[in-house]
């Protein structure tokens, strides 16, 4: 491949829609081989703004504004990076000849809880959960009781588990459906889903470039509210249910298509496996990849879309932990330990311009086997205020 230094005529270029603290990884593994970034986001000094090449604060809801920054800039690839994107608007510009990332049709299905359901259920007959749409209180009440709880209720499209709550009894309905209605994203349509007793779930990162398609190590996770606390890698399990779980990861990648790397979401139930989810883009849980990989999920990411091989060294179990701030603050600050960058863990400040109530600011990572690494990233949260 060829490649050219940035901000010149003949420079390759990437558009980042959304630019949060996934996006600034994914824009430093670009610029790591000489790619232009551009970095798109609704607010201001977002964390790939702050490492990018140039920056714009649009509304990523406005087709007319997102149609005018890719016609401005005219990136070689397109690479959304939150699921609150006006769709019409990458449909559209992928219809004009532009690269969209993994293609404008998978965002669109991904995008929205309904679509992916439907499409990894119907179209492809992958094992999923029971699950009812609804629009109105009475029609979440019947399609819970027809399941039988409990249930776990959440908006068709969200970000980062918002809105998503379990319900137990009939008791707990009206808080679940409060609580979805009032996530951002749309909560016009809710999915009221089987609750599984599964043992664990993972997400199992899955990389595209074309020609070749590659899994990293399953990652395991703790999750509160829908939202990633702690994630390692690897997540321990049957060679079976390994096995099982590429299998369904490969058809639902095949079945998107594109190029890029995908965050798969599992359940597992001894050797059985059920698709919950899928992101075409790299994952909060797969931050511990910067630990534990030669190639991050955010270099695999670059990699797979300008469509080189995707082979890497796996070091070792790694753990990663998410600090959320309790400030309310516009000028931010972390008071980190320094016992928590050692020899075998970091922390990973994120950037944001504000802090508020829960916001995710930074990451630690922990170099170890996994039990260990989770008690020790366990305690070094605890320390960070």
């Amino acid at each position: 491949m060829v490649f050219t230094s940035p901000l010149k005529s003949n420079s390759k270029k990437i558009m980042l829609l959304g630019s949060g603290e996934l996006g600034r990884e994914v824009a430093i593994e670009a610029q790591r081989l000489g790619i232009e970034v551009v970095a798109v986001d609704r607010y201001e000094n977002a964390p790939a703004h702050l490492v990018a090449h140039r920056s714009y604060t649009i509304d990523m809801k406005n087709r007319g504004q997102i149609l005018e920054v890719i016609e401005r800039e005219k990136p070689d690839y397109i690479l959304p990076e939150i699921e609150a994107i006006n769709i019409d608007a990458l449909l559209e510009v992928e219809d004009r000849g532009f690269t969209v990332i993994p293609n404008a049709k998978a965002v669109h299905k991904t995008m929205n809880r309904k679509n992916i359901r439907q499409f990894a259920s119907e179209d492809l007959g992958l094992p999923t959960s029971r699950y009812f749409f609804v629009k109105t209180f009475e029609e979440l009440k019947n399609s819970a009781n027809e399941i039988g709880f409990p249930v776990v209720i959440k908006p068709v499209m969200s970000s980062s588990g918002h809105g998503q709550s379990i319900a137990r009894s009939s008791d707990d309905l009206e808080k679940s459906w409060e609580l979805a209605k009032e996530a951002r994203g749309d909560a016009s349509e809710l999915i009221v889903e089987e609750f599984i007793k599964f043992d664990y779930e993972i997400t199992l990162l899955t990389a595209r470039n074309g020609s070749e398609t590659i899994f990293c190590e399953p990652i395991g996770h703790i999750q509160e509210d829908g939202d990633y606390i702690f994630s390692w890698q690897p997540m321990e399990m049957s060679e079976v249910a390994k096995a099982k779980s590429e299998e369904i990861a490969k058809k639902i990648t095949d079945g998107l298509g594109g190029r890029g790397l995908f965050g798969v979401e599992l359940f597992i139930k001894g050797d059985e496996v059920y698709f919950s989810e899928v992101s075409p883009r790299p994952h909060d849980t797969g931050m511990v990849t910067m630990i534990t990989q030669s190639q991050s999920e955010f270099a695999l990411h670059i990699r797979a879309v300008l469509g080189l091989p995707l082979d890497y060294i796996f070091y070792g179990s790694g753990v990663s932990g998410a600090f959320k701030t309790k400030q309310e603050s516009f000028t931010p600050s972390i008071d980190v330990p320094d016992s928590t960058f050692s020899k075998n863990s970091i922390f990973r400040v994120f950037g944001k311009p504000e802090a508020h109530n829960d916001r995710r600011m930074g990451v630690v990572l922990v170099f170890d086997e996994v039990q260990k690494g989770l008690e020790q990233a366990k305690d070094l949260i605890l320390k960070i205020k």
